[in-house]
């Protein structure tokens, strides 16, 4: 980061909010801060380290519980660090891996209130009773400390630049998922489609979909495209980000969950034939 000479990046708000909170100020004085109050607490342990030591330490923790979430289902998916979406999410030092693996390790689910936008899908369709009851705690603790945040946060909404998925074109297809409803990826799908976003680095979420070595290869091959394309067009708004992001990321996952389903039902089918094969 020094070298990029981006310090903190993104994470840098958490921890200037931490600040803050530490000399006594409100952290929602400062203009930009879009971050809701439980995210702040996550830069406590930053404040006193050097700018580029302490997100190479958050995204570094961040990456090894992310990719010690993904082994429990196999190695093979950690092919999932090979998406554009992880290396976006690095040069920027996001939530993103974090809330990755707060789907698949219960006790961290409430690092899904640290990035709403992309922790409200995580968390409805990955909850837990351990998860749920730390989101309470988190909740609570964060009240406790500063009772008024959500109205102070809620100001700083309007400065928040984004595009919502379903609403970029191609992007209503994207409705498609809400066909497969009792399909929790699916429902992932769906629930990120309708969430405001900025940026490559927030559909990392998606790739809790592909399960399999082939469905995580596939989809990381697509996502590459806008990495390609921005070094030779930086799109000029976000409604074009968002149309990068709906065709080469969004809807290549959602050819997976639809095939996946094809597949299953033909399986089903097959299955089916060969009980009433013998007695017919």
């Amino acid at each position: 980061m020094r070298h990029l000479r981006l310090g903190l990046a993104d994470f840098g708000w958490a921890v200037r909010g931490a600040q803050a909170m530490l000399d006594h100020k409100n952290p929602y004085d400062s203009p930009g801060q879009l971050y809701p109050l439980p995210a702040l607490f996550f830069g406590f342990p930053f404040v006193y380290l050097r700018q580029e030591i302490a997100s190479g330490i958050f995204f570094g923790i961040s990456s090894g519980l992310m990719a010690f979430a993904l082994t429990r289902d196999g190695f093979h998916r950690l092919l999932v660090f090979l998406a554009y979406p992880y290396w976006a999410a690095l040069l920027a030092v996001q939530w993103s891996p974090l809330i990755f693996a707060s789907a698949l390790l219960p006790w961290l689910l409430a690092a899904t209130m640290a990035k709403p936008q992309i922790g409200i899908p995580v968390f409805l369709t990955h909850n837990s009773r351990r998860g749920l009851w730390a989101c309470i705690a988190v909740g609570l603790l964060s009240l406790i400390v500063m009772p008024g945040w959500p109205l102070a946060w809620f100001r700083h909404f309007g400065e928040y630049e984004r595009f919502i998925p379903l609403l970029v074109l191609p992007g209503p297809l994207l409705a498609l998922a809400a066909l497969r409803y009792r399909d929790r990826d699916a429902r992932l799908l769906f629930l990120m489609a309708v969430m405001p976003q900025r940026w490559f680095y927030d559909m990392l979420i998606l790739w809790l979909i592909p399960k399999s070595r082939r469905e995580i290869l596939f989809t990381v091959l697509f996502s590459w495209a806008p990495g390609i394309l921005r070094w030779y067009h930086m799109p000029h708004s976000y409604t074009e980000v968002g149309r990068w992001s709906v065709v080469f990321i969004y809807l290549p996952m959602l050819g997976v969950i639809m095939f996946r389903s094809w597949r299953e039902r033909r399986e089903q089918s097959r299955t089916l034939l060969r009980s009433v094969g013998p007695q017919s």
